[in-house]
């Protein structure tokens, strides 16, 4: 599949390379301390967060793997958009619920208030998941990326880990979080060009849209599934698995894990973070619209150009499917598009490795560097420990992405799976402490491991059973096992329940009554929102994105017609 790049090409890459890397150095000499390196001194707009959190999503497994699920996996086509049904319900769920007591608590690491609200195990123990999980999850992504700039350019395995690797490392490291989001937007936007690029020739090869479509498979052009329940009947891409599962795991992905709500807490107050998410509800069933548009236009070319598939890599178990856009890219696009098309899958990339990396470097900085440092630090040394943490955690990933080749394959087959085992029982432990009153630290950590385990068992006993419903047992089994434990198992008077009447010192230095801390700071958030604006402008956000549902919904039952 190696092409010959021609120099006007390599022109492109280079000059979005350097251009980035002068765009975080100038971000750098606006950082003073910790907060503006991970917070962006929390005064970044809305539209920039907004389209930041979708280009995370956006990732190159994505861009590489949702084309090839609608063109070419068995039991596939455009199923996949009903996933994205739950994006607009999550959002209405943390815009009323979630953000509003993070914002007040002026957190930097999430799991900052599982310390408030419970105890410092809980902090350490689901903070030590996100380290462990992510990590590995992106030295897995550096490796497979690696894989495909290597086969397009022929460069060499090493080679492009370091193109890709060490130049996000770099600017990750001088502009922070601040560079994460404006990097992100660009990379954004070059994305989204590419793919209506690639679309219009597609389009084009077809003889025109209805032309393309009228040839796409009729079986794959199904969006909905009704008829299936994936509660062992083998079908893991029904409709209400992925709906269920996906709201539960949208709303854990966004609310509680640290490369998210990081970008969420960097925002002016919490009406940008609310209109951060509302643009994230809308815009992001579009952009996974027009790349399984671009798997449609895949699959009917494929269909035409039997040379297409032969000129696919060997898997193994047959055609490496995943390439199908790349090698469609580099051999259909003019001189001067192909850069920009590597731009666009380096950018996919690199959006998901530069927030990843300075969420780890946060979470490790807050929840155990500061935490257990004792004496005080300047800002500007804060400042420099964190970048350091930052260019740790890089080579790090780096160095291990060279060392998953031999479980690679089955991982990035399974990733979603990997996720979906903790999600649940995660938002479970965050729920319970807004929730329930008598639940400590021990119960929430009893119950997550149980949770995990049950999602583990379905995982390996129970394979008929959709993955997408592991975010929901996992969610039930921890809460319902914490909640039966608080029964019968106590909690002292040490600081580990609401009913303690301890007095804890808040990340502002006040002292406040632990056993009100949810009710109480939930409470005044809502009441500081309501003297600055009418609270109406909560609800109505949400009924934006109660109606983008109901019309997505229905759009989907007009395509599947």
């Amino acid at each position: 599949m190696t092409q010959s790049i021609a120099w006007i090409d390599w022109l492109v890459i280079v000059a979005y390379c350097v251009g980035l890397l002068a765009m975080a150095y100038w971000l750098s000499r606006r950082q003073h301390s910790r907060e503006d390196y991970y917070v962006a001194g929390r005064n970044v707009g809305p539209w920039p967060v907004g389209l930041s959190i979708m280009a995370t999503q956006c990732s190159t497994n994505s861009i590489l793997g949702a084309p090839a699920f609608v063109a070419f996996t068995a039991g596939g086509g455009l199923l996949w958009l009903q996933y994205e049904l739950a994006v607009p319900l999550a959002m209405i769920v943390l815009i009323l619920f979630v953000m509003p007591l993070f914002r007040h608590l002026k957190l930097v690491s999430v799991y900052a208030y599982l310390e408030q609200r419970f105890d410092l195990p809980s902090r350490l123990t689901l903070s030590g998941l996100f380290l462990f999980v992510r990590a590995f999850a992106t030295a897995v992504t550096v490796y497979s990326i690696a894989l495909v700039i290597d086969l397009i350019t022929g460069l060499g395995f090493t080679a492009s880990v370091l193109l890709l690797g060490a130049f996000t490392v770099l600017y990750d490291v001088l502009g922070g979080i601040r560079g994460v989001i404006y990097s992100d937007v660009i990379q954004l936007l070059i994305l989204t060009a590419m793919l209506l690029v690639v679309l219009i020739f597609l389009v084009e090869a077809s003889g025109g849209f209805g032309e393309m479509w009228q040839a796409f498979s009729s079986e794959r052009k199904s969006t909905l599934d009704f008829a299936h329940h994936g509660f062992g009947d083998g079908q893991t891409f029904a409709f209400w698995p992925m709906l269920f599962g996906g709201l539960f795991l949208y709303v854990s992905y966004y609310g509680c894990d640290q490369s998210q709500v990081q970008r969420q807490l960097s925002t002016r107050n919490i009406d940008a973070t609310n209109n951060a998410l509302l643009i994230n509800g809308v815009l992001r069933f579009p952009l996974v619209f027009l790349y399984c548009l671009v798997g449609v236009g895949i699959a009917v070319f494929a269909a035409r150009h039997p040379e297409f598939i032969a000129a696919l890599p060997d898997s193994g178990d047959g055609p490496e499917y995943n390439l199908s856009v790349p090698l469609y890219m580099i051999h259909a696009l003019p001189v001067g598009l192909v850069g920009l098309s590597l731009v666009a899958l380096f950018a996919a990339a690199m959006s998901s490795l530069d927030s990843v990396l300075n969420s780890l470097s946060a979470t490790t900085m807050e929840d155990y560097v500061r935490r257990f440092h004792r004496g005080s630090w300047s800002a500007r040394r804060e400042l420099v420990l964190s970048r350091l943490i930052t260019a740790l955690w890089g080579g790090v990933t780096l160095i291990m992405a060279f060392f998953v080749g031999d479980i690679a394959p089955t991982v990035l087959e399974a990733i979603n799976k990997i996720g979906s085992l903790a999600n649940g029982p995660i938002l479970a432990v965050f729920a319970l402490g807004f929730i329930a009153k008598d639940v400590c630290g021990r119960h929430v950590i009893v119950g997550l491991l149980g949770g995990i385990a049950v999602n583990g068992g379905c995982w390996l006993f129970l394979p008929d059973v959709s993955w997408l419903w592991w975010n929901v047992i996992g969610f039930l089994v921890t809460a319902v096992l914490a909640l039966l434990l608080s029964f019968v198992w106590q909690c002292t008077d040490d600081g580990t329940s609401r009913r303690a009447l301890d007095r804890r010192e808040n990340v502002d230095g006040e002292f406040i009554d632990g056993a009100r801390l949810n009710r109480d700071l939930y409470e005044r958030a809502i009441q500081s929102h309501l003297r600055r604006e009418a609270r109406f402008d909560w609800y109505r956000r949400s009924l934006w994105l109660l109606v983008w549902f109901g019309a997505l919904l229905a759009l989907l039952m007009i395509i599947s017609s």
